[in-house]
C-alpha cells in the first residue's frame, strides 16, 4: 500500500522529537536528615521555626520536602534511634537526601550524642551517604547552619570548629554535593549585624536563643539551601522559585502539638 506525502510526513512527526519541549518532570522527594535548626516546630514552640518548614517556599510543586529532622538529634542519636533505616525504607530512585548535621555532635559531654569530627562524625555522615545511594537515591550534605555569635569588635565568629571542614573533606572524598551552609549562613549575619540579626533569631520578650530562628530567619536559610541545591546543579533552575522575591511570613504555620 502506498502513502501520500501527507501521510509521510504525518508519521515523521509522530517519531521526532520536538525541539524545545521536554518531557514532563518527574515527582521527587526531598528528604531531610538533621536537627533543630531544620525540624519542624508545632505550636507550643512558637515563633521557632526550622529552615526546612520554609523550604518548599522555594521549591516548585514536583519537588516535595519531608522533613525528618528532630530536635536535639546529631548524626549518631539520628541512626541509634533508627530513624536513618526508617528514612530509607520510604526513599526511592531519584529522590534527594539532604543531610546536615553538627550542632549536637559537638556535645562531648553526651555519649548518645558525641561524634569526633575526622573520625566517628565522618564515620556516620557515611551512612547516610551509602544508604541514600543504595535506594538509588542522591545524597547532599550541608554543612551546619552558623549560631548568632559575635567578638568584641561586632565581627560574626564560627562557632562549629573542625565539623564543617571534615564534612568538605568528606564531601570532596565521596563525590557527593555540598551545601555550605555554614559559611554562607556566617557571611549574612555579618553583613546584617548584631542587633539586625536578632530579628532572624528566636530572640522574644522571654527568651533570648541564638540558635533557632523565627519565620523570618528560616526564610533566609531556607533560602540559601534553595540557592545551594542550584549552584550545586542538585537541582534545575525549572525546580528553583522566588529566590529573588519576599516570602511572607505569614506562610509559617505551627501544626498542633501532638
Amino acid at each position: 500500500m502506498s502513502l501520500t506525502r501527507r501521510q509521510v510526513a504525518a508519521a515523521a512527526v509522530g517519531v521526532v522529537p520536538m525541539v524545545g519541549r521536554s518531557p514532563a518532570r518527574k515527582r521527587r522527594t526531598l528528604y531531610i536528615a538533621g536537627d533543630s535548626t531544620a525540624a519542624q516546630k508545632y505550636a507550643d514552640a512558637a515563633p521557632e521555626t526550622g529552615w526546612g518548614t520554609a523550604l518548599p517556599f522555594f521549591l516548585r510543586k514536583d519537588v516535595v520536602v519531608s522533613n525528618q529532622a528532630v530536635n536535639g538529634r546529631s548524626s549518631k542519636s539520628f541512626v541509634d534511634e533508627g530513624r536513618l533505616d526508617a528514612l530509607l525504607g520510604t526513599i526511592r530512585p531519584h529522590d534527594l537526601l539532604v543531610v546536615q548535621f553538627a550542632h549536637n555532635d559537638e556535645k562531648s559531654g553526651d555519649p548518645a550524642r558525641y561524634t569526633e569530627p575526622w573520625t566517628t562524625y565522618q564515620e556516620h555522615l557515611r551512612l547516610y551517604i551509602e544508604g541514600a545511594r543504595a535506594h538509588g537515591a542522591r545524597p547532599v550534605v550541608a554543612t551546619p547552619v552558623e549560631r548568632r555569635r559575635f567578638d568584641a569588635d561586632g565581627n560574626a565568629v564560627p562557632t562549629h570548629g573542625d565539623y564543617p571542614a571534615a564534612m568538605r573533606a568528606l564531601a570532596a572524598e565521596e563525590g557527593v554535593a555540598l551545601l555550605d551552609i555554614e559559611a554562607l549562613s556566617l557571611a549574612l549575619w555579618q553583613r546584617l549585624g548584631v542587633e539586625a540579626t536578632k530579628t532572624y533569631f528566636n530572640w522574644t520578650d522571654t527568651e533570648q536563643d541564638n540558635t533557632h530562628f523565627n519565620p523570618p530567619g528560616a526564610i533566609a536559610v531556607a533560602r540559601l539551601v534553595a540557592q545551594e541545591l542550584l549552584r550545586t546543579r542538585v537541582l534545575a533552575r525549572p525546580d528553583v522559585i522566588r529566590l529573588h522575591e519576599e516570602i511572607p511570613t505569614s506562610w509559617i504555620t505551627w501544626p498542633p502539638a501532638s
